[in-house]
């Protein structure tokens, strides 16, 4: 440990300029985009009859959470440059070499504090960003108007029952105290043509099957429309499966997507892309300790080579690399190509050592 940090002074001098250089380049970049955000969003917001400021202010509070876990990586990413290019620049880098410290030692401060930034990274992911996520889908669902209470809220519900799917708005509560709201009963036909949709504010479990409320029935055949009595469709369907079937792996901590991974398996689902994204909700907060590698770039190289610039530039260029393979990579993973464990952490690794390829090649 004292080989990797041989000055207490220095490696909190390097940690404090990265923190403070993160966190300004963190609520610069989430300033500037939930204004971006707002400016498309919010007209959407207000047209639903009573919405006003406070509405707005909420959205606000469900959109930031999203905004920060996704561009955190990216602030490191920066803050790495914007901490090594003065540095360089100013000569400090050449001063700790020439007192003896390797490339490495340099670096060990930045890349200890992107460690304490991925582990709050991922129980911010966990705790906060999954809530928010799922509220807010659920809100945009109904046009930003009420969200129907309770636990375990969801939207765009789809599910199918023989030839026919029920679909709904919402689904709130649990068990058999589910309720779906902006119900649709469509059925159909050995052909898979719709005979008729049905539509219902409500529906509750009837055990077996779901109890539409006030349903309004659409004849495709006649194209009329009439109103009747509660009645029960989608008797095949199990309040489990429902739960199941609405395995949304953002708005989902790793545990409990965990547990519905492992329902779908016993019930012979395919879950290739569900296994990718919750391999991801590890590696993906990972990213934070690989920017100060891809960035050091900049760290290194005389000032006055004339080379300084293009040095950040480079370093810029295998941070946003590396999002873009990630990206591309877990696309991959979703339709198949890749097995989930490889479309997660491939990048990471790959990355890796090529950042600690550069830093090598930098030491010699």
């Amino acid at each position: 440990m004292m080989d990797l940090f041989p000055s207490r002074t220095l490696a909190m001098y390097l940690s404090r300029l990265f923190v403070t250089r993160i966190l300004g380049v963190l609520v610069m970049l989430v300033m500037i985009l939930q204004v971006l955000d707002l400016l498309s969003e919010s007209g959407n917001i207000l047209a639903y009859a009573g919405n006003g400021q406070a509405q707005v202010w909420h959205y606000v509070t469900l959109r930031v959470p999203q905004l920060v876990a996704r561009f955190l990586p990216y602030s490191v990413l920066l803050a790495t440059l914007f901490t090594f290019f003065p540095l360089n620049q100013n000569s400090e880098v050449i001063a700790m070499r020439a007192a003896g410290l390797s490339a490495h030692q340099i670096l060990a401060p930045l890349l200890a504090t992107a460690l304490v930034v991925t582990g709050v990274s991922f129980a911010f992911n966990e705790l906060i960003v999954t809530h928010a996520t799922a509220e807010l889908k659920a809100w945009q669902n109904v046009q930003y108007g009420p969200v129907p209470t309770g636990a375990a809220l969801r939207s765009n519900v789809y599910v199918v029952d023989g030839p026919n799917i029920l679909v709904a708005d919402t689904m709130s509560g649990s068990g058999t105290s589910i309720r779906l709201d902006g119900v649709t009963w469509y059925t159909r036909d050995a052909q898979g043509m719709v005979t008729t949709r049905v539509t219902s504010p409500t529906a509750t479990y009837a055990a077996p099957g779901w109890r539409l409320a006030t349903p309004e029935t659409f004849d495709v055949a006649s194209a009329t429309v009439h109103k009747g009595a509660a009645i029960i469709v989608a008797s095949g369907v199990q309040p489990g499966l429902l739960e199941i079937a609405q395995a949304d792996a953002d708005r989902m901590n790793i545990v409990a997507l965990g547990r519905v991974i492992t329902s779908l398996r016993e019930g012979g689902r395919r879950t290739a892309e569900l296994d990718a994204k919750w391999w991801h909700k590890l590696s993906g907060p990972l990213s934070a300790l690989l920017m100060p590698l891809l960035g050091s770039v900049a760290a290194f190289g005389l000032a006055r080579s004339g080379q300084l610039f293009v040095r950040a530039v480079i370093g810029m260029a295998l941070g946003f690399t590396y999002f873009v393979v990630d990206n591309l990579s877990l696309a991959l993973g979703n339709f198949g190509g890749y097995p989930p464990i490889i479309a997660a952490w491939a990048p990471f690794v790959l990355f890796l050592l090529v950042g600690e390829t550069v830093l090598v090649r930098t030491e010699e």
